[in-house]
């Protein structure tokens, strides 16, 4: 039957469970054992259905990969990008909190120590679909990559941060300490390829101006702030938390000379500026942020 119409692939498993005395959960379960098949596709719902679905994809993701069949340039035989997006959806739309990393860790172990562990590039392979997935619903892909640049691989709760953080470079305060962080990133990172600056704690008895000092205070209770309020998924507050370095930031940069004579006043400056960009890349990655 489902070699003449492949389209009933998992309906007609459906009849034949129901026919044998099955449970109607299982029934239903292998119904939707190959679902969503397409973008307009129904996805499961069903606890049973969406774990069989979820097994399918992961299982066949991780296995393609793991023997080095990833999808080239246009090439897919094995249909991997929909398995991809097949996974997506279902976590997505049945909002499962489930981390990504262990998952696909999980299935690749079932193939044996002989097979390599292909979860990152897993990883990335999910984080470009999810891109393509969202892009018709005006999400910016530069926001995606900055969150998921955390090893934040539960995609719920990844949505939820690319949302605040939007709503954050949307105000003026998120858009200009996006302009003072990479101007802090850009001279820390000219120090790091020069050599010989080594990052470190800032040291509070080297710090001469008013400005910096404050600068330094407003660090330690932003990050500790920020902190608490990403491991409490309240990125809106880590949002709103940040924002309020924007002043401290700007004054800094107004009065403050970071190449100074004093070598020891100006490797603590580029300390300063270093736990700027230590501070903000706790609630994303802005050096992946675009425009």
């Amino acid at each position: 039957m489902v070699g003449e119409f492949p389209e009933l692939q998992g309906v007609m498993g459906r009849y034949y469970a129901l026919n044998d005395g099955e449970d109607p959960a299982v029934a239903d379960a292998i119904a939707a054992h190959y679902k969503p098949q397409g973008p307009g596709d129904t996805c499961p719902s069903a606890p049973v259905g969406v774990a069989v679905a979820l097994a399918d994809k992961l299982d066949s993701l991780a296995a393609f990969f793991a023997i080095g069949e990833a999808p080239t340039g246009s090439r897919d035989p094995f249909a991997l990008r929909r398995a991809a997006l097949g996974v997506i959806r279902l976590i997505l739309e049945n909002r499962l909190r489930l981390p990504l990393a262990a998952a696909f860790a999980q299935a690749a172990a079932i193939l044996g120590p002989e097979y390599p562990n292909p979860t990152g590039e897993l990883l990335a392979f999910v984080a470009d679909r999810l891109k393509v997935h969202l892009r018709e619903e005006g999400v910016r892909h530069d926001l995606i990559a900055a969150v998921f640049a955390l090893a934040e691989d539960d995609l719920v709760r990844l949505l939820a941060r690319v949302d605040a953080l939007a709503g954050f470079l949307a105000s003026e305060d998120g858009a200009d300490l996006l302009v003072a962080y990479r101007r802090a990133s850009n001279i820390v990172a000219i120090e790091e390829k020069k050599g010989g600056w080594v990052p470190g704690e800032v040291d509070m008895a080297l710090l001469r101006q008013p400005e910096e000092r404050l600068l330094a205070e407003r660090l330690g209770a932003t990050g500790a702030a920020a902190a608490q309020a990403v491991a409490a998924e309240r990125f809106a507050e880590a949002m709103a938390v940040l924002a309020l370095l924007r002043g401290p930031v700007d004054e800094f940069f107004d009065k403050v000379t970071v190449n100074a004579d004093d070598a020891r006043l100006r490797e603590n400056r580029l300390r300063l500026l270093s736990q700027i960009r230590a501070v903000m890349n706790q609630v994303a990655d802005f050096s992946q942020i675009e425009g």
